[in-house]
């Protein structure tokens, strides 16, 4: 799957969204996009890391400790 690819999906899902709200305005979609997004990112880089954090950090370019602080928000780890 290409880059493109995950972008279009994304596109695509967030017009469905917005056809969804009927014209209803949105609110905080930022934080509500990065959290969708954030967390099935996490479980499948854990997941193909063999939860091995610091090759996890290392993939997604974040620093260890930024790793484990998302993980814990997600309810990913305790």
């Amino acid at each position: 799957m290409s880059k493109k690819h995950i972008e279009e999906c994304v596109r695509t899902s967030l017009e469905g969204y917005f056809k969804d709200l009927r014209g209803t305005e949105p609110d905080g979609m930022y934080d509500m996009m990065v959290k969708v997004v954030e967390k099935p990112l996490l479980e499948v880089v854990m997941s193909q890391a063999d939860n091995n954090q610091s090759r996890a950090a290392e993939w997604l370019g974040l620093n260890r400790n930024t790793l484990r602080k998302k993980l814990v928000e997600h309810k990913l780890i305790k």
